[in-house]
């Protein structure tokens, strides 16, 4: 008997850390003997990672809020094809490093009210959410300060500021009153242990009611 498969996301401004927690909830639950899938996006599937390449790289304005809108959804669409939704059916847990409630975010809100359009591609052409997704929480300017401080080439959407993180978090945090049944927000400005406890504890949990 293939056992149910699990969805679960996380989010967070930049520099929150949520790539890490994404990373060592993973570990741990390799550890209990669960087949996980870790994964990220936009990315996660060859023809996305393709895309990531032209969205996250380049000068702040070298595309439009629509026509980001529009990549994005084409990344998801071939990852939830070709990687998230075998995985599930599989019985294995999927772990992804921002999903959907990113674009609602940072197309649809911080470049023009898109929000109505985010959601309109999302039902036509995903129309999948999470079953559970972990809000990393922490003050905007301490992740603004981490995202910078990495000195990658995918810094597109650090380059918008300040301004945009604080916005970012506040429209993340109204996400999370909005999804109330899916959302679950952790207080990331601890060590990395002490909130990857809070999360695994948390996941734990919601996988022992399946």
């Amino acid at each position: 008997m293939i056992p149910k498969g699990s969805f679960i996301t996380f989010e967070g401004i930049d520099g929150s850390g949520k790539s890490t927690q994404a990373r060592k909830l993973a570990e741990h639950l390799q550890a209990q003997g669960r087949d996980v899938i870790l994964t990220r996006e936009p990315g996660g599937s060859e023809g996305a990672e393709e895309i990531r390449a032209l969205v996250l790289q380049g000068e702040p304005d070298r595309w439009s809020a629509e026509t980001e809108i529009l990549l994005f959804t084409a990344a998801r669409r071939d990852h939830l094809e070709r990687t998230i939704l075998p995985a599930i059916e599989a019985g294995k847990v999927v772990i992804c490093d921002r999903f959907a409630d990113s674009t609602r975010m940072y197309q649809g809100l911080s470049r023009g009210d898109l929000r109505g359009t985010v959601d309109q591609l999302h039902k036509l052409m995903i129309g999948r959410e999470p079953d559970m997704t972990i809000l990393i929480d922490m003050d905007s300017n301490t992740g603004l300060s981490r995202a910078l401080s990495r000195q990658g080439v995918e810094e597109r959407f650090e380059t918008f500021g300040a301004d945009l993180q604080a916005q970012m978090r506040a429209g993340f945090l109204s996400l999370a009153e909005e999804f109330k049944e899916r959302f679950v927000v952790i207080n990331g400005a601890r060590s990395i242990d002490e909130v990857s406890v809070d999360v695994c504890q948390t996941v734990d949990d919601h996988l022992a009611k399946q």
